[in-house]
């Protein structure tokens, strides 16, 4: 892994600090930032996460697919958690803490703004940041890229109604418009152009052309998601820095559910005698979220300064160490593995 890869919590860490002093410091150039949208979706926001998914999307080689059938136990293991499992315990969470734990501490309209937050995490399975995990446990590669292949396929066609139907349990009203226009943005059309551009790149007879435009893509991918951590810690600055206990009661859940659900991920590889490498990105893609875009649709759908998008934002804050921690017991326990 290069630079940027390697020191990673280090650059979220910097960039986090950096949006909340910027906020504080410069709030008018915030404001005028945050004016900047159209149809609920904030135009720069939606340029540095464009920035930031497409290289990943590149990756994506859905010719992979046809290998599923050899191994199919990890694949269908990411497939229950991520679709039958996550999402709505991520929902029951978020009601347990917010309408009931917490409820003497936040406002009804707050706490359900927390919920479509945290919700919108829980339908989001992770599509990047899982090769970076992956790598780290010495995870199979290509079998990753089958697992990462069949969720984003999955994604484009569940993620709305999904999302939809537990926002509504949750009593918030969604407008379906809203929703599907962000995930053909933020998931389809970045998809569409990932294939279109490995098509293109893998036609020639140049057998380095993939690994030298990822190359020059990838720390474009790293800059969209420090530039997007930036700006979000920028929106929410005053919010953290006069209600910072916000920020431990939506983390509080977020760790649960993460350290829960890769409890269950990690006795089901166990269970079902995945080896280490199949296992370890199992359960990384069923742990982790694609933040990018439950952090882009909280927004377009609630605004940038709603709970729920502070909620998507609490998530990016806890993300990489607790994924770091959980790698490091995942290297740890290799010997549970065959």
């Amino acid at each position: 892994m290069g630079v940027f890869e390697r020191w990673l919590s280090l650059w979220v860490g910097l960039a986090i600090v950096a949006g909340v002093v910027a906020g504080i410091a410069f709030p008018a150039a915030f404001s005028a930032v945050a004016a900047m949208e159209w149809a609920h979706v904030n135009l720069v926001i939606a340029v540095l996460i464009w920035v930031m998914i497409y290289p990943m999307m590149v990756q994506v080689d859905f010719g992979a697919v046809k290998d599923v059938g050899k191994k199919p136990k990890g694949l269908v293991l990411t497939l229950v958690v991520n679709w039958l499992i996550k999402p709505f315990t991520m929902a029951a969470l978020g009601w347990l803490f917010f309408r009931g734990i917490f409820a003497d501490w936040v406002d009804p309209q707050t706490a359900g703004e927390y919920i479509a937050g945290m919700i919108l995490l829980g339908v989001a399975p992770c599509t990047a940041m899982v090769f970076v995990w992956s790598q780290m446990t010495k995870g199979d590669a290509n079998y990753t890229l089958v697992q990462v292949s069949v969720n984003d396929l999955i994604m484009v066609f569940a993620f709305a109604p999904i999302t939809a139907f537990l926002l509504g349990v949750s009593d918030i009203t969604v407008p379906w418009e809203t929703l599907l226009i962000s995930v053909v943005l933020y998931v389809v059309l970045p998809l569409v152009a990932g294939i279109l551009t490995r098509k293109k790149l893998t036609s020639g007879n140049n057998p380095e052309a993939m690994a030298s435009f990822l190359a020059k893509v990838k720390p474009w991918s790293i800059i969209g998601l420090l530039g997007t951590v930036v700006l979000l810690f920028g929106f929410q600055a005053e919010t953290i820095v006069e209600k910072p206990q916000a920020i431990v009661l939506i983390a509080i859940p977020l760790l649960i559910q993460t350290y829960g659900i890769f409890a269950l991920s990690y006795a089901g590889a166990r269970w079902l005698k995945l080896p280490h490498n199949v296992a370890a990105p199992a359960c990384m893609i069923g742990t982790s979220n694609f933040f990018e875009l439950a952090v882009a649709v909280a927004i377009s759908l609630f605004g940038l300064h709603s709970g729920a998008a502070l909620a998507t934002v609490v998530g990016v804050l806890v993300e990489v160490p607790v994924m770091l921690s959980l790698v490091a017991f995942a290297n740890r326990t290799r010997h549970w593995f065959a």
